[in-house]
């Protein structure tokens, strides 16, 4: 990983918000520093590409906010969040994700986030975000949550997150070798995962899985 920011001190004296931002992309980490720091009041501080790196340097560091994928190598991002919060009650944690399935994004804010927005939200809005966060309130893209509002709890056909999320790249035509490479997991896992979903929907072939995903809304805009 790149050097990054020196550590400081991250609150400063004239109120600026200082932020942490994680994900595995460099180009993504770096349009993230260029719209939040052109703002007056923030100020990005450090960089993670990956969720153990984030905690690491969430714990250094002490910023405000945390803007965290949910995509990333090593531990599941959404599992870190504990952690996350554990490692700096101060820090308010901002989901940036492509995942728009209400299921992640009610995960998300059970483990702990303050923010759920997905990765075609305007700039704008992910600044109103980390300010709305970090004054102690809590956002969500408005069309997710009220898909959240709306939608049975929990993934259809009682799937788990990880499945739902597996299920949509079938759909979006991954072989399973390709699912575990993206998922950092093993072809083995994938297959089991597979195999899960098969039992718990009824299906017995890729069609009918391609159909169930996109009747229920889990393939996600792959740009």
């Amino acid at each position: 990983m790149e050097a990054m920011a020196p550590e400081h001190a991250p609150e400063t004296s004239d109120g600026t918000i200082t932020i942490i931002v994680a994900d595995d992309h460099r180009v993504v980490r770096e349009g993230l520093r260029m719209v939040l720091s052109s703002e007056e009041d923030m100020e990005v501080i450090g960089e993670a590409s990956d969720a153990d790196e984030a905690r690491r340097r969430v714990s250094g560091l002490k910023p405000a906010a945390l803007v965290l994928d949910l995509n990333m190598p090593g531990t599941p991002s959404l599992e870190m969040i504990p952690a996350l919060r554990e490692a700096c009650p101060e820090t308010a944690v901002v989901v940036l994700t492509m995942h728009n399935d209400p299921a992640f994004a009610r995960e998300a804010f059970n483990q702990g986030a303050r923010g759920y927005l997905v990765k075609n939200s305007a700039s704008d809005e992910l600044v109103d975000a980390v300010r709305k966060v970090v004054a102690g309130g809590t956002y969500i893209n408005p069309e997710l949550g009220a898909r959240v509002a709306t939608e049975p709890s929990g993934p259809p056909g009682g799937l788990t997150p990880r499945e739902a999320e597996i299920l949509g790249l079938i759909a979006l035509g991954h072989t399973n070798p390709e699912i575990a490479e993206k998922l950092f997991v093993s072809v083995r896992t994938v297959e089991t995962h597979r195999t899960a979903i098969h039992r718990k929907l009824g299906t017995t072939n890729r069609a009918e899985l391609v159909h169930f995903a996109h009747e229920h809304h889990l393939v996600d805009d792959p740009s």
